[in-house]
């Protein structure tokens, strides 16, 4: 629960954490995290130095449910020349650390980043004659919030986010966000580490699928083309009623050729999935990772959830020659370096299930095996062939129901070991599967219906699960519907008859898309 007030109006305080690691020069009143981002916005507002905040009023730190200590709202009247209108700005304090005393992030020092290392921020056109701020974006970025903290991902610029509802829960195209730098904020050093801000943008379906079959980057920059859709700072406009698409028809073809010459840079989602050994007699399950009733799966190795990690990371890039990393304890690019060895990975699992030492698990290499999807995940197959296999990269499913995972990989990519000799291969829980060429273009022309608006049953209720990297719940529909977060994205396909089989019996491969039912028995 929040309230609104002026920034500069008293809040709920705490005693510090009992034993404080930062500095005994950073102890004061006015905690010095928070003081350094404020004196970001004074740069940025010198004629604002008390803006409207909504604030929680139970802070996090005190058991409360809102991850944000408060979100600043200013008046920024914009650029006429540059044709840029004016708006209103968010900018949150909480993602960061604020305090330095462990009573939220533990301070690791000053030379990283200082808590999750980002603040988000939001601009949203103001309406003719709009006096106040609206404060739907607050609870929109308390939203945000709560995923980072339980999921402990973090954000990065270009990834997108699946909200599949309103930004503002009205009758509104913008659906779906983007993330980017904000193009005002600059980063700041503060004495628990450094701040960057991230803003979001309010996206339509359209621009949100064509961001997962191309690039989030890409969609940005043709957003800051169209001034009605963003133009260069990227307002959100709740108003729009068009797509960047319908307003220029030949921005359309650049995502196509995008599409064509780069490939899709979604590297892999958290999804309803589940793979079974054919191979295998059915009651054998001492290394079979299925969903079978009865069935309690061993968790990924420490090792392989982290190889896992950074195979989705490193989707983000557009690497000349693909490469799965290398299983190994130590973390060497990407977001782990940069954060506090407390953080858990973000394909870590909260199961209490087994965990089986790395080295004692076996590499096996199976005959046949079975694929299971819900109808969202399936619907990201003919992407995960065409625009990843086909550009000789990977695609990654991570389940979200059980401790498993399955990775498609082309022949050009290196540190596999499916390979071509032996295509379907375990390790442990995680299944690699090797698909040539010429067999990605038989599945793309025999999975053509997961598309293909003619099979579709209209009739049939849409399922509200989408792809997760965790599960993160829009204000107006808590308790029912989990969101697409971290780059890692999903449509909500036009619904058809389920179950549906696809089979290879020559390459003694099956694929079933199943309803969500399926996954969600607690039996599984």
């Amino acid at each position: 629960m929040a309230e609104l007030r002026p920034s500069g109006a008293p809040g709920p305080t705490a005693p510090p954490a009992p034993v404080p690691t930062a500095p005994p020069a950073f102890a004061s009143l006015f905690p010095p995290g928070l003081h350094a981002i404020y004196g970001e916005c004074r740069r940025l507002y010198p004629d604002q130095p008390n803006p409207l905040q909504v604030t929680a009023i139970v802070k996090y730190w005190l058991g409360g449910p809102d991850p944000l200590d408060y979100v600043s709202m200013y008046r920024n009247v914009g650029s006429p020349s540059a044709n840029i209108p004016e708006h209103w700005h968010y900018i949150s304090f909480g993602l960061s650390d604020l305090y330095g005393d462990n009573r939220v992030h533990e301070f690791t020092g000053t030379d990283g980043p200082s808590g999750f290392g980002f603040e988000l921020t939001f601009r949203l056109k103001r309406e003719t004659g709009e006096s106040a701020p609206p404060t739907w974006p607050a609870e929109l970025m308390q939203g945000l919030a709560r995923y980072v903290f339980q999921s402990e991902n973090t954000f990065c610029s270009g990834d997108h986010v699946s909200w599949h509802s309103p930004l503002d829960n009205s009758e509104s195209r913008i659906q779906h966000m983007l993330l980017t730098e904000d193009p005002q904020m600059q980063p700041v050093q503060t004495p628990f580490g450094v701040v960057t801000f991230l803003q979001i943008v309010g996206v339509c379906t359209e621009e949100l699928h064509s961001a997962q079959q191309w690039n989030g980057q890409g969609i940005l920059e043709l957003l800051r083309t169209v001034p009605v859709a963003g133009g260069p700072w990227l307002i959100t406009d709740m108003r729009r009623g068009e797509t960047i698409f319908e307003i220029d028809p030949h921005l359309q073809e650049r995502v196509d050729k995008g599409i064509e010459t780069d490939g899709s840079n979604l590297s892999g989602v958290s999804a309803k999935c589940a793979w079974d050994d054919l191979s295998r007699p059915p009651e054998d399950d001492e290394d079979s990772r299925s969903i079978c009733i009865g069935t309690q799966p061993r968790r990924l190795s420490g090792k392989d959830t982290e190889q896992i990690r950074e195979t989705l990371r490193r989707g983000l890039e557009i690497n000349s020659k693909p490469v799965l990393p290398p299983i190994n304890p130590q973390r060497q690019n990407g977001l782990a370096h940069d954060r506090a060895p407390s953080r858990k990975d973000s394909l870590e699992s909260d199961s209490s299930t087994a965990i089986i030492p790395h080295e004692l698990i076996r590499t096996r290499q199976l005959e046949s095996v079975h694929l299971k999807f819900n109808q969202e995940s399936g619907a990201l197959i003919p992407l995960c062939l065409r625009g990843r296999l086909l550009h000789g990269r990977h695609f990654t499913y991570k389940s979200i129901t059980g401790d498993m995972a399955i990775t498609f990989v082309s022949t050009g990519v290196e540190g596999a070991f499916a390979t071509e000799e032996h295509p379907y291969a375990a390790h442990g829980p995680w299944l690699q599967i090797l698909l040539t060429e010429e067999f990605v273009e038989k599945m793309l022309e025999d999975l053509e219906d997961l598309t293909s608006p003619e099979e579709r049953l209209s009739p049939l209720p849409a399922p509200l699960t989408t792809l997760v990297l965790a599960e993160i719940v829009p204000p107006a529909e808590r308790g029912k519907r989990e969101v697409a977060m971290k780059g890692q994205a999903c449509l909500p396909p036009a619904p058809f008859k389920l179950p549906k089989e696809y089979s290879w019996p020559e390459k003694k491969l099956k694929v079933s898309i199943l309803p969500d039912m399926v996954f969600d028995s607690p039996l599984h």
